[in-house]
């Protein structure tokens, strides 16, 4: 992979040095991880100290600076045109976390609007725009999407306020140290005026890249969520005096639905489904279990094939706990519908990933990003995903190679280029 690559827009030339980026990424991580990984924990020293950082990089450009009612941060590249070009990314990370989650956007992203502030001479056609979302993880107070929610309009005021972490600290007085005040975070919304599209990188979490043996992928949208707590009921009995064909056995019940839920899923190409938790009553070896407590997180980018899925589900939980003498209920814990992104830049996207990796593959995003909240406030958005080495993330061995996150960047500037083209091109209402 060169360090120098050329993209056209109109008769323009723009030169970006994805080499740049990496060397950010390196430097980010000394002065934010340990020997257990990154730190950067939204609303706290160690993030507040990235961002102190990142914007030091943008000190010698003609860019504003302002940290929004929630706490995302912007740095505005003014243009001919107030219509903007949003790239970014979240450099918060979860405790112990890796090198690249989240913050191979935002540095991306500043070698992106680096390169169109030199071409353009601090000028560009429209407006770009860097954000840096505050608190895209929830690993401290368990409400992940903070600032793209909220300016999206889908804040949750009165239960944010009352979060607490580990130590008790709540979630107002957390912002209120950060210089935010939880009662106005959904002023942010006022960050959506002249907003033309949104771009972000993200490394892909997952193994289908690397399984495929390809470095890029488009990402089509996030899937949509359906979780759910599941109660099976039954009967506490002496597990040395209850005859098997007697038995209320709570736990058989769900113990079958947890092995019935792969094929409900697997019928579906990019469907998944999970249960990832079980708690019996009484939760010893001498009683049969007369109350199991389980969980379900079903995921696709169709909503009709999620609802499919959560049909079977619950049909399956039904015809299991009559086979075990049992009763069944269920209590919805979240959902979320699923996010396409948009064609025109899916279609841009494509041709920026075929250019640098000379294949493109399009694939749904299982986990969740600030993206899909850009998306659903009706701003034309997209993603591109590079290979995660073992599809690990979320842990101090998250890594992708060096020459596939250059071309990620050179995948990344290129559709920025073709996206302002678009905007720049597009009829004004």
């Amino acid at each position: 992979m060169v360090d120098f690559a050329v993209v056209q827009f109109g008769t323009q030339t723009m030169p970006i040095r994805p080499k740049q980026t990496v060397a950010d990424l390196k430097e980010l991580r000394a002065l934010t991880a340990d020997e257990h990984g990154a730190q950067r924990v939204a609303w706290t020293d160690t993030w507040l100290r990235a961002r102190e950082w990142f914007a030091g990089k943008l000190e010698s450009f003609p860019v504003t600076r302002e940290i929004d009612a929630a706490g995302n941060a912007w740095f505005t590249l003014k243009g001919a045109s107030e219509r903007a070009l949003v790239l970014g990314g979240h450099l918060d990370s979860v405790p112990n976390g890796g090198w690249l989650d989240g913050c191979l956007g935002v540095l991306a992203s500043l070698e992106v609007l680096r390169s169109i502030s030199e071409e353009y001479e601090g000028q560009p056609p429209i407006t770009i725009r860097i954000v840096d979302w505050a608190d895209e993880e929830g690993a401290r107070f368990g409400r992940s999407l903070f600032g793209s929610a909220a300016f999206a309009g889908n804040h949750s005021i009165e239960a944010d306020r009352i979060r607490t972490d580990k130590e008790g600290t709540t979630l107002e007085a957390a912002l209120h140290r950060c210089g935010i005040d939880v009662s106005n975070v959904g002023a942010c919304i006022a960050q959506q005026k002249d907003a033309a599209a949104y771009l972000e990188l993200h490394i892909e979490q997952g193994p289908v890249l690397e399984r495929m043996q390809i470095p890029l992928g488009v990402v089509l949208g996030t899937k949509g969520v359906e979780r759910h707590a599941i109660t099976f009921h039954g009967q506490e009995a002496h597990s040395g005096s209850t005859p098997m064909a007697m038995r209320h056995d709570a736990l058989a019940a769900a113990a079958k639905l947890a092995l019935e839920i792969r094929p409900i899923a697997m019928k579906h190409e990019d469907a998944v489904a999970t249960m990832g938790s079980v708690k019996t009553f009484p939760g010893i070896v001498t009683a049969v279990v007369g109350r199991c407590e389980t969980t379900l997180d079903m995921r696709d980018l169709d909503a009709k094939v999620l609802a499919e899925m959560l049909h079977e589900a619950q049909q399956a939980s039904e015809r299991f706990a009559a086979e075990e003498k049992c009763t069944v209920e269920w209590s919805q814990i979240w959902q979320i519908e699923p996010v396409p992104f948009h064609p025109q830049l899916l279609a841009f996207a494509d041709t920026a990933v075929k250019e640098v990796a000379g294949t493109s593959h399009r694939l749904p995003s299982g986990p969740l990003h600030d993206a899909a909240e850009v998306a659903r406030a009706g701003i034309p958005t997209v993603m591109l995903f590079v290979q995660s080495l073992r599809g690990l993330s979320h842990n101090k061995l998250e890594d992708t190679e060096e020459q596939h996150l250059e071309m990620a960047v050179d995948a990344l500037s290129r559709l920025a280029q073709e996206t302002m083209e678009w905007i720049a091109n597009a009829p004004t209402e």
